[in-house]
């Protein structure tokens, strides 16, 4: 299926891109290079570097581990830690690589939005991985971890079917995670004053004679 997207279309494309990055970066390396080469994706040209074989094998090879590695309470969110240097970055280059270097412009506004959606995604996602992991049990933990997953190649599916509708779900998503980021901000907060007051109270409290 070949594609020819106006400017805001492609600013559609570079949001989720960077969005998306933030939530599994080898996983939209190597669906949206895998869609170039064997779906008829017309990629923008800045895109076409994600369609070489070696490209296409590192990828692949990456996203096998971060499945493996997101399935593991505890190691996942050792992953996420790591992985902060490396998805918003990436996040913002894909974005502006989607309008290349003829549109400086509109690359650099990309880049922002991009890495701006990939940190928001990011910190959503390890802030909640890092909350359910203090629970035992584990089918929370991969609950979550497939729901990722699915997400992310139903929105890169979205954006080159319907960018319009993609950018609105893009929304949406953003503003769930804004708000998930309060909330878990609002539970820190709350529970480190509770900290506060205790040890407070024990430091007040007399101490009994031998």
């Amino acid at each position: 299926m070949s594609v020819s997207f106006g400017t805001a279309e492609l600013m559609s494309v570079a949001a989720t891109l960077g969005w998306a990055s933030g939530l599994r970066l080898y996983a939209v390396l190597f669906l949206t290079g895998l869609a170039g080469r064997y779906a008829g994706i017309g990629l923008p040209e800045g895109l076409h570097w994600l369609m070489h074989p070696l490209v296409l094998g590192a990828s692949g090879l990456m996203l096998l581990v971060e499945f493996l590695a997101d399935k593991i309470p505890g190691l996942d969110s050792f992953w996420d830690m790591v992985s902060t240097l490396v998805r918003v970055p990436a996040g913002a280059a894909l974005a502006a690589a989607v309008f290349g270097g003829d549109e400086a412009g509109w690359a650099a506004a990309a880049a922002v939005l991009g890495g701006s959606l990939a940190a928001t995604a990011h910190a959503a996602k390890s802030a909640t991985r890092a909350a359910v992991n203090a629970s035992p049990e584990p089918f929370s933990n991969w609950g979550l971890s497939l729901a990722g997953d699915a997400l992310v190649p139903s929105m890169l599916w979205l954006v080159w079917r319907d960018p319009v509708l993609a950018a609105v779900a893009l929304g949406v998503l953003t503003l769930a995670m804004l708000l998930l980021l309060w909330r878990l901000a609002w539970h820190l907060r709350a529970l480190a004053a509770r900290l506060r007051r205790a040890l407070s109270g024990a430091a007040s409290d007399p101490v009994s004679p031998p």
